[in-house]
């Protein structure tokens, strides 16, 4: 599912962008979303086309919530459990999406980097709750029966783009 490291594409993402260091931020952006996580095989080669350390690189990528040094799903779920959703049973949503995927308490995600897995404080849609997000697309009003045919549905598209 995921992406090997290319060094070839390391090059094209940083000339897009900026070898200034200031452009960091947006350069490991762009990298999380070829990879859908930060690879630790990019903090050398891009410290040095940067000329910032790899110790800044990590600060950065550690500082920031939306990065991620552990790989991610091809489908990257978010449940809501901020106030409105929890009040409005979120964590049912939660406990059969876990069941649907096998995916033990715990883990964030499946070992075939299918489906990642998280619970967020507030996806900011207290007035749809409770949510839900795939890939950043907002699933309202859930309910378990819902999460059902979502993943299923998931699923099917996963087996049809690896065919």
């Amino acid at each position: 599912m995921n992406q090997i490291f290319d060094p070839i594409e390391l090059d094209e993402i940083v000339k897009s962008q900026s070898t200034d260091p200031s452009a960091v931020i947006s350069v490991l952006q762009t990298i999380q979303e070829k990879y859908r996580y930060i690879p630790r095989e990019v903090f050398r080669p891009l410290s040095l086309k940067m000329g910032i350390s790899e110790a800044r690189i990590y600060s950065v990528v550690t500082f920031y919530e939306n990065f991620s040094l552990d790989p991610k799903g091809h489908f990257v779920i978010k449940i809501c459990d901020g106030t409105a959703c929890h009040v409005r049973k979120s964590m049912p949503n939660l406990e059969r999406l876990r069941k649907e995927l096998d995916l033990p308490e715990g883990k964030v995600t499946k070992d075939d980097l299918s489906f990642s897995v998280e619970t967020v404080s507030c996806l900011g849609a207290c007035g749809l709750a409770p949510v839900l997000t795939v890939n950043d697309k907002v699933y309202p009003a859930m309910t378990p029966d819902k999460v059902s045919d979502l993943v299923a549905k998931l699923k099917e598209e996963l087996a049809n783009e690896t065919h």
